[in-house]
């Protein structure tokens, strides 16, 4: 009789070739794919020249998605694509995104299809946790690490414990999944997960889209987990049948799987929640925000940049105007969500209410250009940090918070609930 595993401890003991690994063990396994940004992939082309391999382990599989400082802001940002552009030339990568063609690289991949079930996916940026929605292994890791599997197509991890939270019940009018993940945060903190896995799990999860789904791993990172996974299903599947390019697998828990602890939550208990500066875990729910004035409100990014985001967004936002003190900026995941949101009238809707709305691009999240926030100012944001500076002076203020209370906030100028409009 076979040993029991959770869904992570599968896909890691079929990457490394054994039928059974287990938290502490240190194995080598297959990753299927390797990704990088503009950021980090000039690093990582770097170190992989230092190997003296000629080209990577598999140009199908070798994915570079330049997001962060795109269209370029300046030249350094240019110099970096260039590199980036030419290496994948030279080594004829067949997934490389150019502007005009790319998204923001946790919404595109998984999108096009390039990610699926099953997967064991790395990615220098840690927010590729993102892909455990699917029901596949994916993180972070350093560009050194990256250049290293690019080569040999493989690479090491210590298993990681894990962590299984529930939300169950049906959720309450206006609260999302970024409410939930943002909840979970405030709760166990920002190392509460710690290279741990976070399982999640629970009938609110059952009943929640793809969208949302990839909203709670996506920020599994901010709890200081190594991977955040939601056990796949047929939402999964749905999503996956004529979109995932490879053929897929669908792993789940053993019953008796080994947990390092299990959080349950009635999600009927949650309202929509912020989270204050400096930290994902210094959350406040709505009823308990108090009047905090905004000067910029940001909806996209990697996190909430999904056409159900800005359908959510434009609901709010339709017959309204943003306020006069308050500058609105959206940022829609990939050229497809924008096209889409276009066709649905999202984007209409959003300029008539006086909003701007960008080409994808992961630019204000983390400071890098389209929307820097100046000395003193306040913005809400959808995305996935609030760290001192980082959209932009020492001295601003960042809020986290769901698209529909950013989308609210930007017309009342103060962080607000659509319950008052």
């Amino acid at each position: 009789m076979s040993k029991p595993m959770t869904i992570t401890e599968k896909i890691f003991a079929a990457h490394s070739n054994m039928e059974y690994v287990q938290a502490g063990d240190l194995i080598t396994a297959k990753v299927d794919i390797t990704l990088a940004n503009d950021i980090t992939a000039p690093v990582a082309i770097k170190e992989f020249n230092k190997i003296g391999v000629k080209n990577v382990f598999d140009r199908t599989r070798t994915v570079f998605v330049p997001d962060h400082f795109v269209p370029n802001k300046d030249i350094k940002s240019a110099e970096q694509v260039n590199l980036i552009r030419n290496f994948c030339k030279e080594k004829n990568i067949e997934n490389f995104f150019e502007v005009g063609r790319m998204g923001i690289e946790h919404a595109l991949l998984p999108d096009s299809g390039i990610v699926t079930a099953g997967d064991l996916i790395i990615g220098a940026d840690s927010h590729t946790c993102t892909y455990g929605a699917l029901g596949a292994f994916s993180t972070g890791v350093g560009s050194t690490d990256l250049a290293c599997a690019m080569a040999s197509g493989e690479t090491w991890f210590k298993v990681p414990s894990a962590i299984k939270v529930e939300f169950n019940g049906k959720l309450n009018k206006w609260v999302s999944a970024k409410d939930l993940i943002l909840h979970l945060i405030g709760d166990i903190g920002v190392d509460g997960a710690l290279y741990k896995t976070l399982e999640i799990t629970g009938s609110a999860i059952s009943n929640m889209e793809m969208d949302g789904r990839f909203t709670i791993c996506n920020m599994a990172i901010e709890a200081g987990a190594k991977n955040g996974i939601i056990p796949p299903d047929e939402i999964t599947k749905k999503y996956l049948d004529g979109r995932s390019k490879r053929p897929y697998k669908f792993y789940t828990s053993d019953p008796d799987a080994k947990y390092e602890r299990v959080i349950k939550y009635n999600v009927e208990d949650i309202e929509p929640t912020v989270a204050f500066p400096h930290l994902p875990e210094n959350t406040r729910p709505i009823s308990k925000v108090g009047d905090v004035k905004i000067n910029q409100v940001v909806i996209g990014s990697c996190t909430n940049g999904r056409l159900s985001d800005l359908k959510i967004a434009s609901e709010i936002l339709k017959d309204r105007k943003v306020h006069p003190d308050v500058r609105l900026i959206v940022f829609p995941g990939t050229q497809d969500i924008y096209l889409k949101a276009i066709e649905l009238g999202y984007v209409q809707t959003i300029v008539k209410a006086q909003g701007a709305v960008s080409t994808p691009t992961c630019g204000p999240c983390l400071g890098g250009h389209a929307g820097i926030l100046a000395k003193g100012e306040r913005a809400i944001s959808t995305t996935n940090r609030n760290f001192v500076g980082r959209m932009g002076h020492p001295e601003s203020e960042v809020y986290l918070a769901s698209p529909a209370i950013a989308a609210a906030s930007a017309i009342l100028g103060r962080i607000a609930s659509p319950e008052e409009l």
